[in-house]
């Protein structure tokens, strides 16, 4: 069967009749009369049961024209992303993305994927809240947290990359109040906390759920110290002076604990929650330009750039 045949059987049971299957298909009546018999004996099927009123398909038609309507479905969709390939991809894609990743790594990916496809323009708008992504008009977002509840069920989502965040002070720190050896010992140092990204009531920003590397092991710590912000770069700023332990992304210090300026702490324990992720409102079939951009986000990040063993040997305090 050619695709010819699949439209001839559509058109005969759609219609009806072979006088208005013809009309449909532009030929001659007497023309689909011939192949529809040539047809039924190459199948050794009777297709369609033919009476002066009506022309009705069989149990075995029924299921040939079942079969052809996925296979023409298919045809469809093979020459449209074919003829969209040859055309140089264009529009606009309107990201979401939190403030800091979306400046430190998403920002220089975002410009050399629209540098080799000029044609693409791209919003990018940095926020510390998810936005309502279908309501608002946007394509997707970069996040990096899973999102959980009514909003997951409606949004497709994609792991671009890992990330860990880890415990993290400065050498001066260390040279003043020594290496915590245990997580009791954080109790009687003074942590950094940053209180940003909070969307649960009552969320306890003191408390670090951690998980041990070798085993999975979960830990919960309270801490506690006498700076605490919800800017995650001010808690940065304040760690880097020497002022506390923090938790903080591995993308966010990766410069950092290269140059030694900040060096790990307990690096048996990490806390595992915030890969990098793409949401977007569900879509039947994505514009190819979104498609580009997710595949080349994927290589761009793929590995974890951030999490090279060079960043994670500089510096580990035991």
């Amino acid at each position: 069967m050619d695709r010819s045949d699949l439209e001839l059987v559509l058109a005969v049971r759609n219609h009806g009749s072979l006088s208005a299957a013809a009309l449909s298909l532009d030929v001659a009546p007497p023309v689909v009369t011939k192949r529809l018999a040539a047809l039924e004996a190459r199948l050794g099927q009777r297709l369609f049961q033919r009476t002066t009123r009506r022309v009705s398909p069989t149990a075995e038609g029924e299921t040939v024209c079942e079969r052809a309507q996925v296979l023409l479905r298919g045809f469809s969709e093979l020459e449209a992303e074919l003829q969209e390939r040859k055309a140089e991809p264009t529009g606009l894609i309107r990201l979401a993305a939190t403030f800091g990743f979306g400046r430190l790594w998403l920002g220089p990916a975002l410009a050399s994927f629209q540098e080799r496809y000029p044609r693409i323009n791209i919003q990018l708008q940095l926020t510390e809240q998810l936005p309502d992504l279908a309501a608002d008009g946007f394509d997707g977002a970069i996040w990096l947290w899973q999102v959980e509840g009514r909003q997951a069920a409606q949004w497709v989502s994609r792991r671009l990359a890992r990330n860990q965040r880890v415990l993290v002070a400065a050498p001066r720190y260390i040279r003043q109040h020594g290496v915590p050896i245990s997580l009791d010992d954080l109790q009687n140092h003074a942590c950094l906390i940053a209180r940003e990204n909070g969307n649960a009531t009552g969320q306890h920003f003191d408390i670090w759920p951690l998980y041990k590397d070798r085993d999975k092991t979960p830990a919960r710590v309270r801490v506690q110290g006498p700076l605490s912000s919800n800017s995650g770069e001010l808690v940065r700023d304040w760690c880097l002076a020497g002022r506390g332990i923090m938790l903080r992304s591995l993308w966010d210090i990766a410069p950092q604990l290269a140059s030694g300026e900040l060096v790990r702490v307990l690096p048996s324990y990490a806390m595992p929650d915030a890969d990098i992720h793409w949401l977007a409102p569900y879509r039947a079939d994505s514009p190819r330009r979104i498609r580009l951009l997710i595949d080349f986000l994927l290589t761009q990040f793929q590995g974890a750039p951030w999490k090279t063993s060079a960043v994670l040997r500089a510096g580990r305090h035991k």
